[in-house]
């Protein structure tokens, strides 16, 4: 089986199989931002179940800057000893495990307390969730170096505690994301206007990073194939953009797509390309490797052993895999032994579809809480009960979060 074939990346490691155990926001940190205990065991189950690469669920360059409170921050050696394990339960049983670095932009929750950074003051558009989300500020140069640099030191730390690689996140409506789109990017600076200038920040980015780690540690990015919005980044952009990281030394692009105005990622293509049912980016996948000089991972919707070699026999060198592996952390092992499962989650119906995307994603981290406790998963679970339980949680971890901002901005 071609799922099963060694990848060489350029930097010469090794990445023993295709399959990928792509990022997800576990929202497990313990009350210093840092890898809990129960994170730890959910990545030692994902170790034994047999993918080749294991990708963080994002990890906060900034404390004051996140997707959630319940988020890993990484931007000093404070917590790093709890890193190393985190890094060793991952690193186990032979998979490389990289860590994924992000900044939110202006997709950080209100209630957090923070100032927002975006690269122009344009607010999302979500509706009545709106209002969950504060008016971003324009960042100012010093802020974007500032930026640049937290990313580069974030990934050295990342280094120094045991992680085979980093994925810097550019996709999903974050702060990269953010900055290539001209519906969010609307500055008339040296950072926006033209693709060229809207690329500058992921691009330095890049440099930065790669110049503060060895050479054999795996330099990756996470890119939006599109981000289904009228007038956004398009497909042509992310080729273009392509052809800017084959000059730098990135190990692999990994293809995604969406953002929070328009979540694709959470298992629907909006735009009405015809894409396979269950890796829809498939076919810009393929269409991007034939500029792209780094191996090509694409994430999205992939459940199925033949889907899985579909995927990799089109061109495609990895597969990145989220809630098939939230469900069933060995389907990798259970695939070699011949067993073909598909787990898949209640489908989730509704009309409101920022609504929708809160509630997949809360019955997908209802998996890996149950994962983290050594208990069998729950794909039946009532995506309301599983959304209301994430806010219920949420609220905790907000307190948890404005006590620790607090106690450090007075440190």
């Amino acid at each position: 089986m071609k799922v099963f074939a060694a990848l060489p990346l350029p930097n010469g490691s090794i990445i023993a199989n295709r399959i990928a155990k792509a990022a997800m926001e576990e929202s497990m940190a313990d009350g210093d931002q840092a890898p809990s205990e129960a994170l730890m065991a959910l990545y030692q189950a994902w170790a034994r179940g047999g993918a080749g690469l294991l990708i963080s669920g994002n990890v906060m360059v900034d404390g004051r800057a996140m997707t959630g409170p319940g988020g890993v921050v990484l931007e000093d050696a404070s917590q790093l000893d709890k890193f190393k394990r985190w890094a060793q339960a991952g690193r186990a049983h032979g998979a490389q495990f990289w860590m994924q670095i992000n900044h939110p932009g202006r997709q950080m929750p209100g209630n957090l307390g923070q100032p927002t950074w975006a690269p122009s003051a344009v607010e999302l558009n979500l509706g009545k969730l709106t209002k969950h989300f504060n008016p971003p500020q324009a960042m100012t140069q010093e802020v974007i170096e500032d930026v640049i640099r937290r990313f580069a030191r974030t990934a050295q730390l990342a280094e120094q505690a045991g992680f085979s690689g980093v994925e810097i996140h550019a996709a999903h409506g974050y702060l990269l994301s953010q900055f290539l789109s001209p519906l969010s990017n609307q500055r008339t600076d040296a950072w926006g206007g033209s693709l060229e200038n809207r690329a500058r920040l992921l691009l330095e980015i890049v440099k930065a990073v790669r110049a503060k780690v060895a050479p054999g540690f795996a330099v990756a990015v996470k890119l939006n194939s599109a981000d289904f919005q009228r007038g956004g980044f398009s497909a042509d952009d992310a080729r273009q953009v392509v052809m800017m990281l084959n000059a730098l030394d990135v190990d692999l692009v990994e293809l995604s797509g969406g953002s929070y105005e328009a979540p694709a990622m959470q298992g629907e293509a909006r735009d009405g390309r015809t894409l396979a049912r269950e890796a829809y980016f498939v076919e810009f996948a393929r269409d991007i490797r034939t500029v792209a000089k780094m191996p090509i991972m694409v994430t999205g919707g992939v459940r199925r052993l033949p889907v899985a070699e579909q995927v990799v026999s089109s061109g495609v060198d990895m597969v990145g895999m989220g809630t098939a592996l939230a469900l069933d952390p060995n389907l990798p092992r259970d695939w070699l032994a011949g067993k073909d499962r598909a787990p898949v989650l209640r489908p989730i119906e509704w009309k409101n579809k920022p609504l929708a995307s809160l509630a997949n994603l809360a019955a997908v981290r209802f998996q890996m809480n149950k994962l983290s406790q050594g208990k069998r998963t729950a794909p039946g679970v009532s995506p309301l009960r599983a959304l209301i339980g994430q806010q219920l949680a949420d609220a905790c971890r907000v307190r948890q979060y404005r006590k620790w901002a607090a106690l450090r901005a007075q440190a």
